[in-house]
């Protein structure tokens, strides 16, 4: 990659940001899918002490997804955006396959956040090693999500410690929409002794109260007319019991809603998309 072959060590901070405010003047950020240019600029950024923040993502961004690369840009001196859609923590073959594609409006979303680089991995590159290798939490990750989707947390947190070791940022970037995710994220760094600094990014809702996710757009016109009552539940002073009959009866398929770190938790199927949410109590 140009960009990269024309840095030298003589480089000072500022030819760097020249260097991506020409490739984006040429379409956007600097987009890489082969690992090994990333080990070389990322070696280059970091011997110039500038600061690097990540957002990892499956792609099919929303603006959810754009307020999380909006804050990494303005804490940071490069904005890294991983789109990869990682198999290891399907359990649903069939949710896999419907998992929305989206590249190319991620990469003008990316664009129109200032995103420095997009990195673009594929398995052989993520799991080197065909996933013999994992990371597992044994208590919090089989709860909530990780009791109805055996497996699921092992294959996200194996994912993110790779994608975090191999960016190397100072900082990481999630939405609390995920909290277990977020939560089990937290832990693992902490446990690893990670040196990268987690950030929550409070939910971002549409108008009407549905937590913005990329499997929204699965929904039917009738499930999204019905989806913004999971939230609304949610927020309810009702028992578990009585929140659970409610959305029962609007038709979700409810696999859990429980009281965790003052927020309640819901997961609950609408057709073929399972929507999850929490709020604070």
């Amino acid at each position: 990659m140009r960009a990269i072959d024309a840095m030298t060590n003589s480089n000072p901070p500022n030819e760097i940001q020249n260097l991506f405010k020409a490739k984006k003047g040429e379409g956007g950020p600097v987009v890489i899918s082969d690992l090994n240019q990333w080990l070389l600029l990322r070696n280059k950024i970091k011997d110039l002490r500038q600061s690097l923040g990540f957002v990892p993502t499956m792609g099919a961004l929303h603006r959810g997804h754009a307020s999380l690369l909006d804050r990494c840009r303005k804490e940071n001196d490069f904005s890294i955006l991983s789109i990869y859609v990682n198999p290891t923590q399907f359990n649903n073959p069939e949710d896999l396959r419907i998992y929305p594609k989206t590249l190319e409006a991620d990469i003008e979303i990316a664009k129109a956040s200032g995103v420095d680089c997009v990195l673009l991995p594929s398995y052989p590159q993520i799991y080197p090693d065909g996933y013999r290798y994992r990371v597992t939490e044994n208590q919090f990750s089989h709860e909530l999500c990780g009791q109805h989707r055996p497996g699921h947390f092992d294959g996200v947190l194996t994912v993110v410690m790779k994608l975090l070791n191999l960016v190397q940022a100072d900082r990481a970037y999630f939405g609390e929409k995920d909290f277990q995710q977020l939560e089990l994220i937290r832990e693992m760094v902490r446990a690893f002794f990670m040196t990268v600094q987690i950030v929550p990014c409070p939910t971002l809702r549409e108008q009407d109260g549905l937590a913005m996710s990329s499997r929204n757009v699965n929904l039917t016109s009738e499930e999204r007319a019905i989806a913004p009552r999971l939230s609304d539940i949610l927020r309810q002073k009702i028992s578990l019991e009585q929140a659970r009959s409610e959305l029962s009866a609007l038709g979700f398929n409810v696999d859990y809603i429980e009281d965790h770190f003052d927020r309640r938790f819901a997961a609950a199927h609408l057709g073929k998309v399972r929507l999850i949410d929490n709020v604070k109590r």
